[in-house]
């Protein structure tokens, strides 16, 4: 006997998918929709969304209503592919960084002590051979 039942879809796991498929973080969207990281997370627990809610996600991810609401993984890259207009400068992918802000501060503050450090090396080597000139011409 064949089950005859549709699959069950689970909303907040459809955002988390579709969410690392576009390559957008909690913390990102959560800034988009005015919530937090953990309302986000939260979010994504959930087995069906209100329709209040899908709307601004779907709008904050860029994508049709319908994508969350009917997802499934052969279906989703198409559909993902095709509503995502990336000419569209109120989209969240447009404006997705693709580093860490946080991390390339780090960088160039480590790069900045390896100059700093090169620099002293070299003054160092100067003052030695300076030192080692006026030894010889004595």
């Amino acid at each position: 006997m064949e089950n005859t039942l549709p699959p069950t879809v689970h909303h907040g796991r459809n955002v988390k998918r579709i969410r690392e498929m576009l390559g957008i973080k909690q913390e990102f969207l959560a800034s988009s929709l005015g919530l937090s990281q953990q309302a986000i997370s939260q979010l994504e627990q959930k087995d069906v969304l209100d329709q209040v809610a899908l709307q601004k996600v779907s709008k904050a991810l860029g994508i049709a209503e319908g994508v969350i609401e009917n997802f499934n993984d052969e279906a989703a890259i198409n559909i993902v592919a095709n509503t995502i207009n990336n000419h569209d400068q109120a989209s969240v992918v447009n404006y997705y960084p693709t580093f860490n802000p946080v991390d390339k501060i780090i960088e160039l503050y480590n790069e900045k002590i390896a100059l700093y450090e090169r620099m002293l090396s070299i003054e160092k080597e100067k003052n030695e051979l300076l030192q080692r000139l006026l030894n010889t011409n004595q």
